[in-house]
């Protein structure tokens, strides 16, 4: 019988996030679960990045007998004493292996990695000897200088000696690792089995990337890339991931799907549906299989997070290859109790919202994997970076901010980026995290937090860390300088004005602004001696670009002009406060004498250009000022009204520091400058015009 569709499952409990991890473990171990999984042996060409299941031993000493380094002549060290350049030695070519020749003096050829005969502990370099022709008429080499023992020799067990521990047990196996276990006579390694993890995106509004790319997508559909992101996590920590097809939102497909699953996986990642809506099935499936222990987790993002214990009518344990025959049937009100041996497979509820689903699979499976492997969860470095901008926290959640990170003026400085749970781009940008623990209500501008890094803090050494106004070709120089391994651009869009504020505190290298000066109609240059009085500041021009109505196809409403602003049938889609874009507006709306209130939408705010022309596409907004490039990007019509300039704000010490020069020669590189005037609406003419303001 179907589930009802309209029934709504509520949260059990928003437990904090320490208590839920240890609910998850406790279960786990109660059924066999928290332990190293059963071992396996694997041939090395297999082996790279497994985890050693016990310590590796040589069986063979390397090298396994003296060897010769060089390619030479192998000789007594004794028989050279006294040799020098103006009384060398000479000495009898034999063949003897075995044996010590009779004469007084042999020597015999070697080349690199040959052994050495019985007799010799030494080899002199071929280049460093002569060929000669002794009295006896018998062939001989010259030497000049004498020779201590075991020269140009690797004498056995150099490397290692048979029975020395070579690799610890839980180690992850590098490529030298490889070489050493061969080298010291192993073709095969014990290791941990790899974890089987099945991934089960849940959704009937989904569709798989590949349909997408060969059919378009409709209106209310959503691109299914979680189970992607999943998979690549679980293949990174050392698990085997299975991709199930996308599971429509019905009971009973899911409920076979998880079943399915737990017959021969160790861990199921069940993707949305674990949140409270009337299509929500996760919670009631591992009910209905096994034991609910945690629905919802006081976390942000990743707050419906379910945590469970599911079974199967057959199941593979995770201590060696029994397979138990024991259907789940557990009854209404009535939870399964777990102990070891009990066929269970645990189950983990993750949220739907891209940066939830990636963010659960650090926190909650990677420990589980790591684990199951022998290993620590994972740690990431971590620095002291201040906090360029406040961060409001809900008071009883964890809270995980991602943030720009960048090394300014000899100190890490830290700006969050979009906090959105389905911005999947903003765990791309990311350079770390920063947690804000529950209770603390945020953090405040200035102070010092701790940032869990995502990348080398080497490459933050690298890092130009621009704050202010959005530009399309910022993107461009990021693209640009990664690709010539030049460096590395970050980037945090909060308009103009609050771009030189961090400029002025030293918070970034560079700020873009595109502030107009009402009385002189020049750009910048008044703000910047404002904000940033005494500073000697260089204005860098990066472009000059169109800015115009972002309109529907087709302009239906037939929008023109500035004074369209003021219209009572249309919506507009503003711009944050103090960003260059919302200046201009206000600056034109004034010489109408247009006040805010009369501009329908005025204070509905986005922070890029991009922002304002995906509002005006889906229709929720129908007009918004920005670029012409935007307008190009999502397939908008275009109304030009104003040119403006873009500048690029730093202080002079900034401006000739070895940072930005990989900037300063991309402004005039012919590449790029042809891939900026590509884009619709710009002009490189002005394109690395400098102005100083406030120069001494």
């Amino acid at each position: 019988m179907a589930k009802e569709t309209s029934k709504r499952h509520v949260y059990l409990e928003d437990i904090p996030l320490d208590e839920a991890q240890a609910a998850f473990q406790a279960a786990l171990a109660a059924a066999g679960w928290w332990q190293p999984l059963e071992v396996e042996e694997v041939s090395l060409a297999q082996a790279y990045g497994r985890i050693t299941a016990q310590a590796i031993w040589a069986k063979l000493s390397s090298p396994h007998y003296h060897a010769s380094a060089m390619d030479g002549y192998a000789l007594r060290a004794q028989d050279s004493e006294g040799a020098t350049e103006t009384q060398p030695l000479q000495f009898t070519l034999v063949e003897n292996w075995d044996t010590p020749p009779t004469e007084p003096r042999p020597i015999r050829p070697v080349n690199t990695g040959h052994p050495l005969p019985p007799w010799a502990n030494a080899v002199v370099m071929i280049e460093h000897t002569q060929q000669v022709v002794l009295g006896n008429g018998r062939s001989g080499i010259e030497i000049r200088a004498s020779l201590p023992p075991w020269h140009h020799v690797r004498p056995m067990g150099e490397d290692m000696v048979a029975t020395e521990l070579v690799l610890p047990a839980n180690h992850k196996l590098r490529p030298v690792d490889l070489g050493a276990l061969a080298g010291s006579g192993h073709a095969t390694v014990p290791v941990y089995r790899q974890p089987r993890v099945a991934i089960i995106p849940t959704g009937s509004e989904l569709v798989a990337a590949e349909k997408v790319a060969e059919s378009g997508i409709q209106p209310g559909e959503i691109i299914e890339y979680n189970s992607l992101v999943l998979a690549a996590q679980v293949a990174e920590w050392g698990g085997l991931p299975t991709r199930w097809p996308i599971v429509p939102d019905e009971f009973e497909a899911i409920q076979t799907a998880v079943r399915q699953a737990a017959q021969d996986h160790d861990l199921i990642l069940l993707n949305a549906g674990s949140s409270a809506g009337s299509e929500d099935y996760t919670a009631d499936v591992v009910q209905s299989l096994g034991q609910l222990l945690v629905h919802g987790v006081a976390v942000r993002p990743g707050h419906p997070v379910i945590l469970g214990m599911v079974g199967s009518d057959k199941v593979t344990r995770g201590q060696g290859d029994k397979v138990t025959d024991a259907p789940v049937t557990p009854s209404p009100g009535h939870p399964v109790t777990l102990s070891p041996g009990h066929p269970f497979t645990p189950i983990i509820g993750v949220p739907g919202y891209p940066v939830s689903a990636a963010l659960t699979g650090e926190i909650f499976v990677e420990p589980v994997l790591a684990r199951w492997q022998g290993q620590r969860p994972f740690q990431p470095q971590t620095i002291q970076a201040t906090l360029t901008r406040k961060v409001n926290s809900h008071t009883g959640d964890d809270d995980f901010v991602r943030v720009a990170v960048g090394e300014v003026n000899g100190r890490f400085v830290t700006t969050p980026i979009s906090r959105g749970a389905g911005v999947i781009t903003s765990l791309v940008r990311a350079d770390g995290l920063v947690r804000i623990p529950r209770f603390s209500e945020g953090a405040d501008m200035g102070s010092e937090v701790t940032v869990h890094l995502y990348r080398d803090p080497r490459d933050l050494a690298r890092t130009i860390l621009a704050i202010g106004s959005h530009d399309l070709t910022l993107d461009l120089i990021a693209q640009f300088l990664a690709e010539r391994g030049a460096g590395r651009l970050a980037s945090a869009n909060v308009g103009s004005l609050s771009g030189l504020v961090a400029l002025r505190r030293g918070e970034c290298h560079l700020a873009g602004s595109h502030l107009l000066d009402p009385e002189t109609g020049i750009y910048n240059q008044s703000t910047v001696r404002r904000y940033l009085p005494g500073e000697d500041v260089v204005l860098l021009t990066l472009v000059g670009r169109e800015q115009g109505w972002l309109v529907p196809a087709g302009n239906p409403k037939k929008i023109a002009g500035w004074a369209a602003a003021a219209r009572e049938d249309v919506q507009l889609v503003n711009r944050q406060r103090g960003a260059g874009t919302r200046v201009l507006l206000d600056y034109e709306l004034g010489k109408l004498g247009i006040a805010p209130e009369q501009v329908r939408g005025y204070g509905r705010e986005e922070y890029t250009h991009l922002a304002v022309a995906a509002a005006v596409v889906s229709g929720t907004a129908d007009f918004g000022l920005g670029i012409q490039a935007a307008a190009r990007a999502l397939k908008l019509d275009f109304v030009p009204l104003a040119h403006e300039q873009y500048d690029l704000v730093m202080t002079r010490q900034t401006f000739e520091s070895e940072r930005i020069r990989p900037l300063l020669d991309l402004l005039n590189d012919d590449g790029f400058r042809t891939a900026v005037a590509a884009m619709p609406g710009y002009d490189v003419s002005v394109m690395g015009n400098v102005v100083t303001v406030n120069g001494r």
